[in-house]
């Protein structure tokens, strides 16, 4: 048998909300096949056989006997046996079709086991080349058909003597991709069930003694009027703040829902067996001492996830703070936070929960509703994407912000983000912004590639609105709750005072949100109604001395206005009006529109409550820049849906065979020959170029190529041409070139093996486009300003793989260079539509070749008419198999 695939190893939520383990059919699995097979009923091997006389033993010695490649068999884990089987044997005489069957135990039928095992085994079958499954399903055996018929891929069946022969195209179309999503959302909510709805609540570790985690956390159940039934697990208590206690979860005489772990590190995990014993369907501990201590502790801490995965359960934590549910029907805080939030709509995930409880006391200051609070810790099970799937369907959610301080699979969360957020607003402050996280990289764009600028290019693909503070976070969050989204960036300013709204003017430009006149009739109508020595330009100055009434009318005739998207109102309480008749006014004036206001009550009181629902900041700086968060978000909703299109001159196969070659080689960066080779089978134009080893043979070349060339200094060691001079440009003459040779001779020393001859490309725009493979977001495409200056102007941006056509367009229309492009001081405008082009083109290579570690072209010349790449680096090898991972497959 080949080496174990440990690649393809990954924990899945059933229907139901447990879990399971996948991972390929291992030697010494014999014995739990045939355990399998003969708990199966009569009717399921039927079924699985067709009713044909073949023995267990025979199958189960072919299934030992895959070679992980032409035949693969992935067997599924629940409750420490194996329940499921799930293969494909390649066809011999189609070697990109395979045979595929299921088998799945009774007892998972009906709770999307195979549909989550038909996922993933297509995913491997595309990994070798196979792009149909073949199955032959008995015509009574609609389950199994329904695995096919519901799995979003475009099946094709047919009836031959009461056997269907199902054919699957393992394409990913937009309707499986939509299924899938589906799938996943439902089993993540039904996963997350326990933790929000428990009927029964058991805290293990509480304390007679109050002040400790443990008696806290049992003290603000019971004084949170949790709804469902309680108790603790204590060794001799009968009772702890009056609720009744047991020796062990085991002796709890109701079936168990959710559990909460408040012991020394060294007992979690036999509190957990007894958890396991007990069938707790949820686990939340608090307890720390695992992965944020070291080694030892994250060993601790896999024993424990390994043990709740075998289980089918789902964990909080471990080294967190607890969950919050304020929904009336739960009541549930299971928190040991001294403050209790007031029930609202706004979702929060922080992974700190020292923060977290910072958070809780600053949300009640400001008077915000909390639907649900999560405190993940170590997020060593349920992380962000399993809460952002449940809040996306939670009726008690409008709005989701999280705390990050790691993504476990960021581009997960980026496709879950995408889908969640175009009916939700998701706000996220994402700490570990410095550049100090930065990876040394050979190319420009791997060093270019910083975490903090992925992570900005993941959220803006997502559409998640990214602040920069955990006080903007809850400005952006309390604008969202209360308000609607702008429909565009024109802003009206009304204020009782000029100096704020100056800087509000200013704060609004620096947002890139727009001040625009008024209509006539607006004006108008506001001059009617205010002081004559009143300003009714935008910003509208009512004076010191405005009133309740003209706050009142002027914010209803600037919202009536249908030049303004919406109105920021700034009041300064004068010693004759009264904050609380302004608010109410303000409040009056706003009702029954469909624009957002915001507002800026400067006084150390701060905002009267009677301003309610319209959120009012200290600051008009605070108040502008929330609302050009949610600006953002709103044209974010309202862009068309960017597609992948397809694209011409692409030849496979002249790519595999460059990287087939140099992958023979053990890898590394191909010679500039073969790198231009391959972005040119991919349908980017090149210049004419060679290599030369010699004075003589660079001369020969440079008479075939035509004058004038680019002479270029090329060898191993050299990475940067331009560092050490190695590019002479404008070579007219064979005079001219032998001089050159020689000058990059002196500059580059032995390090020159030898030099690129090409054809001069005159004038154009110098960009970089580029890929790097980034350890923890995937492959990566880059865009920015190129040639010497890639490195001075940081103007760089990055997409996830793979590109739509909207993300192309989005990355050239982002960078500070994008102006050379449209003509600037007398220059040509350049062909963008070009630039796209390549970008797009980058991105289906890395497709065709996902061995590609890294890739610079810089520059690529964008010309009147089109685009050349003028320098190529690529770096190819290997993928290394990842670790094993106990991460959620959704």
């Amino acid at each position: 048998m080949a080496a174990y695939p440990s690649q393809y190893e990954s924990d899945i939520v059933a229907r139901d909300g447990s879990t399971l383990r996948l991972r390929p059919v291992r030697p010494d699995d014999g014995d739990a096949l045939r355990a399998l097979y003969s708990r199966l009923s009569s009717e399921s091997l039927y079924f699985r056989f067709h009713g044909m006389r073949a023995t267990i033993e025979t199958e189960v010695s072919r299934l030992l006997g895959a070679d992980y490649e032409s035949e693969f068999a992935l067997v599924a884990e629940a409750g420490g046996r194996l329940s499921g089987v799930a293969t494909y044997l390649r066809d011999p005489r189609s070697v990109d079709r395979a045979e595929v069957a299921f088998t799945i135990a009774d007892a998972l039928q009906g709770r999307g086991v195979g549909t989550r095992m038909l996922e993933i085994l297509a995913a491997v079958a595309r990994d070798h080349g196979i792009r149909w499954f073949d199955a032959y399903v008995l015509h009574e055996n609609d389950r199994m058909m329904r695995v096919f018929l519901d799995s979003g891929f475009e099946v094709e069946r047919r009836l031959d003597s009461g056997v269907f022969h199902v054919s699957v195209p393992l394409a990913l179309t937009a309707t499986y991709e939509a299924r899938a999503a589906e799938r996943s959302r439902w089993a993540a909510t039904a996963s997350m069930k326990s933790f929000f709805e428990p009927r029964t609540v058991v805290v293990i570790g509480a304390s007679r003694t109050r002040g400790k985690i443990g008696s806290e956390i049992l003290h603000n159940l019971v004084d949170g009027g949790f709804t469902g039934r309680l108790l603790a697990v204590h060794p001799s208590a009968a009772s702890i703040d009056g609720v009744p206690a047991v020796a062990h979860v085991t002796a709890v005489p109701d079936p168990v829902d959710l559990a909460v772990i408040c012991v020394p590190c060294a007992q979690v995990s036999r509190v957990v067996d007894d958890c396991i014993a007990k069938g707790v369907r949820a686990l939340v501990i608090i307890s720390a001492g695992f992965a944020e201590t070291g080694a030892a502790g994250r060993a601790l801490e896999m024993e424990i996830l390994q043990k709740v995965r075998t289980a089918g359960m789902r964990m909080i934590g471990p080294n967190c703070m607890g969950i919050i549910n304020t929904d009336p029907g739960v009541r549930l805080n299971a928190t040991f936070s001294p403050v209790t939030p007031v029930e609202g709509r706004i979702a929060f995930s922080t992974q700190s929960g020292a923060l977290g409880l910072a958070i809780l006391d600053y949300v009640r200051q400001l008077n915000l509703g909390i639907s649900t609070f999560v405190s993940v810790g170590n997020k060593a099970d349920v992380s962000g994407n399993d809460l952002i799937q449940y809040w996306a369907d939670d009726p008690r959610t409008d709005v989701i912000l999280l705390y990050l301080e790691s993504f476990g699979n960021p581009r997960r969360f980026a496709q879950i983000a995408r889908r969640v957020g175009e009916k939700k607003p998701i706000v996220a402050v994402k700490s570990g912004r410095s550049r100090a996280g930065a990876r040394a990289a050979s190319s420009h764009t791997g060093a270019l590639a910083a975490s903090d600028a992925v992570v900005d290019a993941l959220f803006r693909q997502a559409g998640v609105i990214r602040t920069t503070t955990i006080e903007e976070l809850f400005d952006v969050g309390a604008l969202l709750a209360r308000q609607p989204l702008p429909a565009g960036p024109r802003v009206a300013v009304l204020s009782n005072a000029g100096g704020p709204a100056i800087l509000a003017a200013d704060a609004c430009e620096a947002q890139r949100l727009e001040l625009p006149p008024l209509a006539p009739a607006t004006a108008a109508a506001l001059r009617e109604c205010l002081p004559r020595e009143a300003s009714v330009g935008n910003p509208v100055d009512m004076l010191a001395s405005a009133t309740p009434d003209q706050y009142e009318r002027a914010t209803r005739l600037l919202l009536a206005d249908a030049t303004v998207d919406s109105l920021l109102v700034i009041f300064i309480p004068p010693l004759v009006t009264k904050s609380d008749q302004v608010a109410r006014a303000i409040a009056a004036g706003a009702a029954g529109s469909h624009k957002p206001v915001l507002a800026n009550f400067i006084s150390t009181r701060g905002a009267p409550p009677e301003l309610a629902p319209i959120p009012s900041y200290v600051f008009p700086e605070a108040a502008v820049t929330a609302l050009a968060r949610a600006t953002g978000y709103g044209a974010w909703r309202r862009r068309p849906k960017g597609s992948i299109p397809p694209l011409d001159r692409l030849r496979p196969d002249r790519i595999r065979a460059i990287a087939e070659a140099k992958l023979a080689q053990g890898g590394g960066w191909l010679t500039p020959e073969d790198a231009q080779a391959l972005v040119g089978a991919v349908g980017i134009a090149t210049a004419a170029a060679r290599m030369a080893a010699s004075e003589e043979a660079a001369a020969a070349t440079a008479r075939e190529i035509g004058y004038p060339v680019v002479l270029k200094a090329a060898g191993p060691e050299i990475v940067h041409k331009t560092e050490i001079g190695g590019v002479i440009l404008d070579v007219r003459d064979e005079s001219s070139l032998r001089d050159a040779w020689h000058t990059l001779r002196a500059r580059a020393g032995e390090a020159m093996t030898a030099a690129l001859v090409q054809r001069m490309v005159q004038g154009g725009v110098e960009l970089l486009i580029g890929a790097v493979l980034d350890p923890t977001f995937g492959p990566l495409v880059a865009c920015g300003s190129g040639g010497v200056l890639v490195d001075l102007l940081g103007d760089t941006t990055f997409r996830l793989h793979p590109l739509t056509d909207l993300d192309a367009v989005e990355m050239v229309e982002s960078l500070k260079s994008a102006r050379l492009l449209r003509g600037y001081r007398g220059h040509p405008p350049a062909d963008e539509r070009a630039v796209v082009d390549a970008l797009l083109r980058v991105s289906a290579l890395l497709d065709m070749c996902p061995e590609i570690q890294e890739l610079d072209i810089n520059p690529f010349t964008v010309l009147e008419q089109g685009g050349v790449a003028l320098d190529v680096r690529v770096r190819i090898s290997r993928r290394d198999a990842p670790p094993p991972s106990r991460r959620i497959a959704y």
